[in-house]
């Protein structure tokens, strides 16, 4: 017979058990290794990184202790992973939603991608430029907000901007311009030498 629960308890258990997961086996690290790559982008290190943090929660069945890193390797040669495509993409994500290249190199480095692919797929001046536009238009700073930001405000906007990475010349001449047609000019600037 059923437990009868009265009281606040009463909706939070609909009297189901949580179905404990099976530990893992060689086979089963695989599967979840490949559904994990087929739906997220990612970085070798943070496929190492979920893997071990599934042996974690599930444990281990097979028979001898499970090599995350060999499988990880296994992946990259078979063209599952690669560092720098992910890297690319994730440096192309970062700049169109605004983000400076400090910021860009943060994320990326916690992915685990080489410090050498960080530093070959670092954005140029003047998409570093592009990306504080991007910021500044998307926040409302500078010219784009409606109404001229008072000292305290102003800091705000560029304590904001260093944190998403820019550098403070960027924030400034954003944050200062007067209009919004001379912060696109200050972005354009430099497309010209670039391309």
């Amino acid at each position: 017979m059923a437990e009868i629960r009265l009281g606040p308890d009463a909706n939070e258990d609909s009297g189901r058990r949580r179905r404990v997961p099976r530990p893992l086996d060689p086979a089963r690290l695989e599967e979840i290794a490949l559904a994990y790559v087929a739906r997220f982008a990612t970085s070798a290190t943070k496929l190492e990184r979920y893997l071990k943090r599934k042996l974690r929660e599930r444990g281990w069945e097979g028979e001898r202790e499970p090599d995350t890193s060999a499988l990880v390797l296994r992946f990259v040669e078979k063209g599952y992973l690669d560092d720098e495509a992910f890297a690319r993409a994730r440096s192309g994500s970062l700049l169109r939603r605004g983000y400076g290249p400090r910021r860009i190199g943060q994320a990326l480095s916690e992915a685990g991608v080489d410090q050498a692919i960080r530093e070959d797929i670092r954005p140029g001046e003047a998409a570093a430029r592009g990306a504080a536009l991007a910021y500044a238009r998307k926040r409302r700073f500078g010219p784009f907000g409606t109404r001229p930001a008072d000292p305290a405000a102003r800091e705000k906007q560029i304590a904001a901007m260093l944190r998403a990475g820019h550098t403070l010349d960027s924030a400034r001449n954003l944050v200062d311009a007067s209009s919004v047609e001379l912060a696109e000019q200050w972005a354009a600037e430099l497309e010209d030498d670039e391309t």
